[in-house]
């Protein structure tokens, strides 16, 4: 597919600190095309307005819950979730990205598109809530200034097109952090992405199949012995509770998505 053939060419030989440039450079040459999608995410949306009971918009306490998604693109997750009744943030490291990001917040959050609801019926059922696009790193801390509030860790954390973009030197980095941004109880939702590429091919995307089950159910490092299945690791940071296939997904993944939901361990 065209797409994976320029995104492979852009990020040919580049070293790992180069890669966030990388992706900025395509921003700012406005090729955000290769990947962005045009609407939010059926499979997320679809998880939380048919699982209400596993990620409510509000705790029983009446507290918003806090959403994040590190590399959010134009925004349409963090969008869809605050107008589900979310806090919600999206997180990129391009400045373009932001500015584009914040522009549609402010237009959707006024007059929303119907693909940010399941159904017709949903558009007036919940009170919206907050978006707040961010700058920064994701492996870094200086964005974190911008959350609200004194815990700078999240009811849950979405990850699309993220883990897939990384290098796979940086696998278990991504694993790590995001047990440093989901609060103990909290959920890692995962949109695994793409299943049906194969693991050795280059990427941007890396083929994923079987990747996070190995960084978070078996801590390793999303390189070695993936594929080979096996239980997970007594001491797992998470615990997966749902390995779903969406009703609905994006062209792109060739019907191979599966939604895995991770619950974060106390430990």
């Amino acid at each position: 597919m065209q797409y994976q053939t320029r995104l492979v060419s852009h990020f040919k030989d580049r070293s790992i600190d180069q890669h966030g440039t990388g992706w900025s450079e395509l921003w700012d040459s406005n090729q955000n095309d290769l990947w962005d999608r045009g609407y939010a995410s059926p499979p997320l949306l679809e998880f939380i307005t048919t699982k209400p009971d596993v990620l409510a918009a509000r705790s029983s306490c009446g507290r918003r819950r806090t959403v994040l998604i590190p590399g959010c693109g134009r925004g349409y997750d963090p969008v869809m979730l605050a107008l589900h009744g979310f806090e919600a943030y999206g997180l990129e490291i391009s400045q373009t990205a932001v500015a584009t990001a914040r522009r549609y917040a402010d237009a959707q959050m006024k007059e929303p598109s119907a693909y940010n609801f399941w159904t017709s019926s949903d558009k007036e059922r919940v009170p919206a809530g907050e978006v707040t696009i961010l700058e920064g790193d994701y492996f870094k801390d200086n964005w974190l200034e911008g959350i609200k509030g004194e815990h700078k860790n999240f009811d849950a954390v979405y990850d699309y097109t993220f883990l897939c973009a990384l290098p796979p030197e940086l696998r278990k980095a991504w694993a790590d952090r995001a047990a440093q941004m989901v609060r103990a109880g909290g959920l890692l939702i995962c949109l695994e992405f793409p299943l049906w590429k194969e693991r050795d091919l280059p990427g941007p995307p890396w083929g994923l199949d079987g990747v996070y089950w190995n960084l978070l159910a078996q801590n390793g490092n999303g390189i070695d012995g993936v594929g080979d299945g096996g239980a997970a690791a007594p001491n797992a940071r998470f615990t997966r509770e749902f390995y779903i296939q969406p009703q609905r997904s994006y062209e792109q993944g060739r019907g191979a998505d599966r939604l895995s939901v991770w619950r974060r361990t106390p430990n």
